[in-house]
């Protein structure tokens, strides 16, 4: 008879741990752990079912992931591994980015981890974006650049969600006009930039799908690169992974954020005027999928010594 493996969810009341929920609920290889409504905030039965299972997955604000996190350090041997959704430990030390297309030998590294912080919906775009160029030395580490972004509504949080469920927000607007994003530095760590990249996000009135974009003025970049050096370097990069792949420029000029919605998937798109010498590099995916639940249940089949979420 095959082990289970024991999980707990830590906040399965929101939009992403719901999400992971259903995609796990009915899996033969877990048993899913929860608490009882009425112990959820009672920190000794939480202590005693993170010491009984094997991994915990944390979808919770940043201070109570923190707070689980120490909790956990207090078990000892006795605490599970854990995969964190949440922003606390994306850029912290000790932890292993859950992006598994990050770079090679990074699905192993999630593999072997203890301590996975599952990757940002924007983040997940613009790193698919950027990284594979920098590598490549298309883009320099202090290259100036500008990303925009498109989300569904589902990635604004609870105020967002009802704001738009309940008919009152608008058909599009821009956000975080702070310029100060909690996205940017996992961009800047995973994407190695050392100059802070300028960041806009808005939300579009549809609940999931997100387009990411980053416009390239290609006399500016070194080497003065062509289009087919940004193909070239993505597919290298992503050549075998299941999930991440170089898509054709769509023959109708333009690109649906809803395309990829209900998968796990991500594609890239090299968009190039070469006789302006332009370029629009754009990251296409599902919000909830690649960008939350999806990554996390890839990170959790990797973490369990599967090989779906392999690079």
């Amino acid at each position: 008879m095959t082990t289970k493996t024991k999980i707990f969810i830590d906040g399965d009341a929101g939009t992403t741990g719901l999400e992971i929920r259903e995609r796990l609920a009915g899996r033969a290889d877990i048993a899913l752990l929860a608490l009882p409504q009425e112990q959820r905030k009672n920190v000794a039965a939480k202590r005693d079912i993170l010491a009984s299972v094997d991994i915990a997955i944390l979808c919770l604000p940043d201070d109570a992931a923190r707070e689980t996190v120490a909790l956990c350090g207090a078990l000892g041997d006795e605490s599970p591994r854990l995969l964190d959704a949440s922003t606390a430990h994306r850029v912290a030390e000790g932890w292993v980015y859950g992006f598994a297309e990050l770079c090679e030998g990074q699905a192993a590294a999630i593999a072997h981890g203890r301590r996975i912080a599952n990757v940002g919906c924007y983040a997940t775009g613009a790193i698919a974006l950027i990284r594979p160029l920098v590598d490549a030395g298309l883009i320099r580490s202090d290259q100036p650049l500008t990303i925009n972004a498109i989300s569904g509504y589902s990635g604004g949080g609870r105020q967002m969600i009802e704001a738009y469920e309940r008919g009152e927000a608008p058909a599009f607007e821009l956000y975080a006009l702070s310029l100060e994003h909690k996205h940017v530095p996992e961009i800047m760590a995973y994407s190695k930039l050392s100059e802070r990249p300028l960041f806009v996000p808005s939300v579009g009135n549809f609940r999931q799908g997100m387009l990411v974009s980053m416009p390239l003025a290609l006399d500016a970049l070194p080497g003065k690169p062509k289009a087919e050096d940004f193909e070239g370097a993505y597919a290298g990069h992503y050549a075998g992974a299941k999930h991440v792949r170089l898509a054709a420029t769509p023959t109708s000029g333009k690109l649906d954020p809803l395309t990829l919605n209900g998968t796990d998937d991500l594609e890239v798109f090299v968009i190039a005027n070469e006789a302006r010498r332009h370029a629009l590099l754009v990251a296409r995916l599902d919000n909830l999928g690649k960008g939350a639940a999806g990554a996390a249940v890839q990170n959790l089949d990797l973490m369990m010594g599967k090989t779906a979420g392999s690079a």
